[in-house]
């Protein structure tokens, strides 16, 4: 089922990119390139709908029934339920890290000593 409306789905794409390259603006003779609207009506003229524009709107209806369909029939055969956070694997628990042990030939460094204090010596006498 899911093939054959993914099929219908791409030919309706193609023929819906067709139709819509064929029309015509709605301003497309002379007065539109300058401007001029050709009437006076609020949205331009409005002559009756052409074949094209028939073809059109029956066109986005079947594309828009089929995008939904298709996307109904992702939804009921997904592996589960849930975000895509909640499906993801939990990381592995692992020991906390242990120091190192030193190599037995390893020079530890020694602290450097610091120069004693220097003597207080006693206050002077008056």
């Amino acid at each position: 089922m899911t093939i054959v409306l993914t099929i219908v789905h791409v030919i309706v794409c193609f023929f819906l990119v067709v139709v819509v390259l064929l029309q015509s603006g709605k301003a497309a003779d002379l007065a539109g390139a300058f401007g001029g609207m050709g009437s006076q009506t609020a949205f331009g003229p409005r002559g009756s709908a052409t074949v094209l524009s028939k073809a059109t709107t029956i066109a986005a209806a079947v594309f828009m029934v089929t995008s939904l369909s298709l996307a109904i029939l992702a939804t009921r055969n997904a592996s589960g339920s849930g975000s895509v956070l909640q499906r993801q694997k939990e990381p592995a628990k692992t020991a906390p890290a242990t120091p190192a042990k030193k190599a037995p030939d390893a020079v530890t460094p020694q602290p450097i000593p610091l120069p004693p204090p220097p003597a207080q010596q006693p206050a002077p006498k008056k």
